[in-house]
């Protein structure tokens, strides 16, 4: 047993992004483990990971839903909904009140308001809001973004403008954003 505990912190001297762990126990219903246990096979990982999958999708996002004011709608409402303005309504919405919501909720969730927490914030958003986001980081000071979505071009739009003033207002940056109705592209650099 000692042995195994040495190499265990032999392990974690040399993997520097290895975190800790601790143990807890709790008392769930069968019906819930039975229901871990199903969604942990059909995804193909073990239960742990599906569990610490999902509490930390709540401590990032689900815990704050609801007090920042975020609603649930379907996604084929919401394209109907949104795609009903015109250009110059979504830019107005944004401008007005848009921006203003995003760079509040992002500092309430992440406790502070510059590129590297507001990024995250916002790719957090993008996650859980069904869009396919890619990252590219390059030479630690140029940043590409590109996210796909199903949205319309109002959406993108609307995105757009947002990114363009927080940027400009909050971070004193240049920021480059391409749209389409399935694409949002942006880049800078620090």
């Amino acid at each position: 047993m000692q042995i195994l505990k040495a190499q265990l912190c032999l392990l974690k001297e040399l993997d520097p992004n290895t975190k800790k762990t601790s143990t807890i126990t709790f008392r769930l219903d069968e019906n819930t483990i039975d229901g871990l246990r199903n969604e942990s096979s059909n995804r193909r990982v073990s239960t742990n990971t599906l569990v610490n999958q999902a509490l930390r999708q709540f401590l990032d996002w689900g815990m704050y839903e609801s007090t920042v004011g975020f609603v649930i709608i379907n996604k084929q409402v919401f394209i109907h909904v949104f795609g009903k303005l015109s250009q110059k309504e979504i830019i107005d919405i944004a401008t007005r009140v848009g921006k203003d919501e995003v760079k509040n909720i992002a500092l309430f969730m992440k406790g502070r308001m510059d590129i590297k927490s507001f990024l995250a914030w916002f790719e957090l958003r993008m996650i859980n809001s069904s869009v396919q986001v890619s990252h590219i980081h390059e030479d630690n000071h140029f940043h590409r973004y590109v996210m796909k979505h199903e949205l319309g071009k109002n959406w993108s739009i609307y995105h757009k403008t947002i990114l363009e003033l927080i940027f400009e207002e909050v971070f004193n940056k240049k920021i480059d954003v391409k749209i389409d109705k399935t694409m949002i592209s942006f880049e800078f650099s620090e």
